[in-house]
């Protein structure tokens, strides 16, 4: 299991990659400090742009991974 630390880098890697950035992105001091074994991942505050940017990219990744619709058979009436 990679560490809290190296998973917010390939966020930020990722992020960076589809051109977001989340400035506030880290992990949660309080729950990083703790005994928890998993801290809290903090993917923070962002200006309108970044969302915007943001839900670009979370619409073009649903419409990638979307099933395409299936053709009617070939031997089915056609619609009038």
């Amino acid at each position: 299991m990679r560490s809290s630390e190296e998973i917010v880098a390939a966020l930020r890697e990722a992020f960076a990659a589809v051109d977001v950035v989340l400035p506030s992105l880290c992990v949660d001091p309080v729950t990083g400090a703790g005994r928890e074994p998993f801290a809290l991942v903090q993917l923070g505050r962002c200006n309108v742009r970044t969302a915007e940017r943001l839900l670009a990219v979370l619409r073009d990744a649903a419409e990638v991974r979307r099933p395409p619709l299936a053709a009617p058979p070939a031997d089915a009436p056609s619609p009038r």
